[in-house]
């Protein structure tokens, strides 16, 4: 008969279950108190990160934007109740270039163009509140050229060449419209504070892309 010397007692058995049990849950609550340290630390840095958003936003921000409507803007030119019809062909426009009035019924992808775009297309971007710099290139020099580009805002913009203006360049919006011949002309930046993406235009806010591109677009 085999001998029962070496088996465990009963009280043994008990307690090495109780010392697995024990070890069982102070493992678990290790894992707690290192995934509580996890979740301090994550939320500090979410912490930190939240409010060096906050402060960069004030530093880069400054001022806050100035109120389109308080700005006046020297030498501006403006027309009231322009028509805002989607026609085929072309259009004869009361200025020139248009700041307004009939229109294609497909509006031109904004953007900075080498060659002159259509007046309908353009006008149909001015309609949802973008603004048109154009420049004679008979009248401007190259570094003229880009500093225009350089003032035209990244979306709800168009650049493009004119010809034929009886000022070197124009800044244009729905129903208002800038001769310049310098563009660090402080008026200019005051129409572009004032006029890009004005809610009196007829669509503000309305597409600028997804149009039609017109001939010489770079950018």
């Amino acid at each position: 008969m085999a001998s029962n010397d070496n088996k465990p007692s009963v009280k043994q058995q008990r307690d090495a279950r109780r010392q697995e049990k024990v070890a069982a849950l102070k493992k678990q609550q290790a894992t707690a108190r290192r995934n509580r340290r996890i979740g301090i630390v994550a939320a500090s840095v979410a912490g930190a990160a939240a409010v060096a958003l906050v402060v960069s936003f004030v530093v880069t921000s400054g001022q806050p934007r100035q109120d389109p409507d308080d700005v006046v803007v020297a030498g501006v030119q403006t027309w009231d109740d322009l028509t805002a019809n989607h026609v085929t062909g072309t259009v004869d426009y009361e200025m020139t270039p248009p700041a307004g009035g009939d229109h294609a019924g497909v509006w031109m992808n904004c953007g900075v163009y080498t060659e002159q775009v259509p007046n309908e297309n353009a006008v149909h971007d001015l309609e949802h509140g973008a603004i048109w710099f154009t420049y004679d290139p008979a009248q401007v020099t190259d570094d003229q050229i880009e500093a225009v580009t350089d003032l035209a805002p990244s979306t709800y913009s168009v650049v493009s060449p004119y010809e034929g203006m009886d000022s070197p360049m124009y800044v244009s919006a729905w129903g208002a419209q800038l001769a310049f011949d310098d563009p660090a002309d402080p008026a200019v930046a005051d129409f572009v504070t004032k006029y890009w993406k004005s809610t009196n235009a007829p669509e503000p806010g309305a597409a600028c892309t997804g149009g039609v591109d017109g001939p010489g677009r770079v950018a």
